[in-house]
């Protein structure tokens, strides 16, 4: 049995955020667990060449915004992490029916701008494991029970027999993958447990298709890589590019979880090159490398709930129950519950530093 004085159960962002906090403020007496065999969570990346981690290509969240999300920034900065704005020069691509051939349009200009890391996303998480004592992360850990003990300690068990127990846990894991999978003794307060079933997972119901090419080739002919498709697979297209870098281009698909799982990757990425093929010309056909990641299949990420993607984020759930036995120990810091931005990379940030100054507090 593993003692601790706080207990962090994921190891994304959120997660990661937490315990770069802790050590900060010098407390080391703390626990990571994480169930999947890598950190990041959400945060994945594709990368082309294993010796050039600056250009990574993402498989999940890819955008922040600066001018807005300023919390992220200050850490983006404080990491020594260098960004820069996603392409939109030139012009896009629309795709209405199989009867009226792709047209090209004005592309959107986003203000304030979109912006990605060098590195991806990839480069946020390696940064913050860096800052973190390796040996307090402990992957492989699926955390399915969490009960009170008689002296008001939390006694986790996770899916390999391993236990630990902590005064304080930090639940950086979404709130409905929570409410399914973790049991709780005693059960949470049934407000807080419909609250945290009923909160849409972020990313969970997406899947993303990245094309890797030499070059952007289709900057040369003025487009920008963006395109909108009614017709799919991929409803949301942009250009991935790195400066300097492969040509890439990335997709959401809009065909639901359900129909990509039938359909399988060897018949999606058929249908995806072919549907780049028809937007930016012959060159899109023949990717030098390609890759899917459906969210919706990853089991530490989305439940059956979330096989339907929801048309906007949802609002934060309560991060904590208002009384009762779980009130002081338990506490929520996942993106889903951030005030401001719940749901986003930034929601992870608030909601982290609110829980760890919460428990810090007590």
């Amino acid at each position: 049995m593993h003692t601790s004085r706080i207990a962090i159960v994921g190891a994304g962002l959120a997660g990661l955020y937490a315990a770069f906090l802790l050590e900060q403020r010098g407390i080391t007496d703390y626990v990571v667990l994480e169930a999947r065999a890598r950190v990041g969570g959400r945060i994945a990346s594709l990368w082309p060449d294993e010796n050039d981690t600056m250009e990574a290509f993402d498989l999940g969240p890819s955008w922040y915004w600066p001018e807005l999300q300023h919390s992220l920034e200050v850490l983006v900065k404080s990491l020594g992490l260098t960004s820069f704005a996603q392409y939109e020069t030139g012009d896009m691509i629309v795709e209405r029916s199989h009867q009226v051939p792709p047209v090209r349009m004005q592309g959107f200009v986003n203000q304030p701008p979109s912006m990605r890391l060098r590195g991806g996303m990839q480069a946020l998480i390696d940064a913050l494991r860096q800052r973190i004592g390796s040996a307090r992360i402990y992957t492989g850990q699926a955390v399915y029970s969490m009960s009170l003990t008689s002296s008001g300690s939390v006694e986790l068990g996770c899916a390999g027999g391993q236990r630990y127990t902590a005064q304080h846990v930090l639940l950086a894991v979404p709130p409905r993958l929570a409410a399914q999978s973790v049991t709780f003794s005693p059960s949470l307060p049934e407000r807080i447990t419909q609250q945290w079933a009923s909160t849409a997972t972020w990313m969970a119901p997406q899947a993303k298709y990245v094309a890797l090419y030499p070059t952007p080739f289709w900057r040369e002919d003025h487009l920008s890589g963006e395109a909108r498709s009614l017709m799919g697979p991929l409803g949301e297209i942009h250009d991935a590019s790195h400066p300097d870098g492969h040509g890439a281009l990335f997709g959401f698909f809009s065909l639901p979880a359900r129909a990509r799982a039938q359909l399988g990757d060897e018949a999606l990425r058929q249908h995806c090159r072919a549907q780049l093929a028809r937007l930016f010309g012959p060159q899109a056909s023949s990717p030098e490398g390609e890759v899917i990641r459906d969210w919706a299949q990853e089991l530490f990420t989305a439940t059956d709930a979330d096989q339907m993607p929801s048309e906007h984020h949802s609002m934060a759930p309560s991060a904590r129950a208002e009384d009762g036995a779980w009130q002081p120990c338990l506490i929520g810091i996942g993106s889903e519950w951030g005030e401001q931005y719940a749901g986003y990379l930034a929601g992870a940030i608030e909601a982290a530093e609110r829980g760890v100054a919460d428990v810090l507090a007590q």
